[in-house]
């Protein structure tokens, strides 16, 4: 997992992959608060955008999540959110396992050594395949947040 901020990202570019840059490039040159929630192609599916408005909630309403074939750039826009990681453990237990159809493995509430991290508007998280994330958890108050989900093919 890496944490940081879109307005200092080309300081650390360097240690990114071309792929990851192209995404935080795309991150930094857009205005989200006028675009319509949805996906946006950046590089076909190798690199896309999903566009999103949602509400936190508290961490027990909100899965553990996994994915196989990318990783997530998860960046606010809007809101404050805080979210949960862990590196993934040979005894998580799968609740749901939707990786063929939609690259997502969710897990059951209880994970060990799960600590948070907390967005403001122009933070961003890169959660990697063996990164356990869950999203969405309340940071304050539930609000509704403005994000944007970068998909990058691994």
């Amino acid at each position: 997992m890496i944490f940081s901020n879109i307005a200092t990202w080309k300081l650390e570019m360097n240690q990114y992959s071309e792929k990851i840059q192209k995404a935080l490039q795309f991150l930094a040159t857009n205005d989200f608060t006028t675009i319509n929630a949805g996906e946006i192609e950046i590089d076909g599916r190798d690199v896309f955008a999903i566009v999103m408005d949602k509400h936190t909630g508290p961490v027990s309403e909100r899965a553990p999540e996994t994915h196989v074939k990318y990783i997530d750039i998860q960046y606010l826009v809007s809101g404050r959110e805080s979210i949960g990681f862990s590196r993934a453990y040979d005894s998580l237990i799968i609740a749901t396992d939707a990786t063929e159809e939609k690259d997502l493995m969710l897990y059951e509430n209880a994970l060990s050594h799960e600590s948070f991290v907390n967005l403001i508007p122009g933070d961003f998280a890169i959660f990697f395949p063996a990164d356990v994330h869950r999203p969405l958890c309340v940071y304050g108050e539930p609000m509704p947040v403005r994000k944007v989900v970068v998909k990058i093919a691994v």
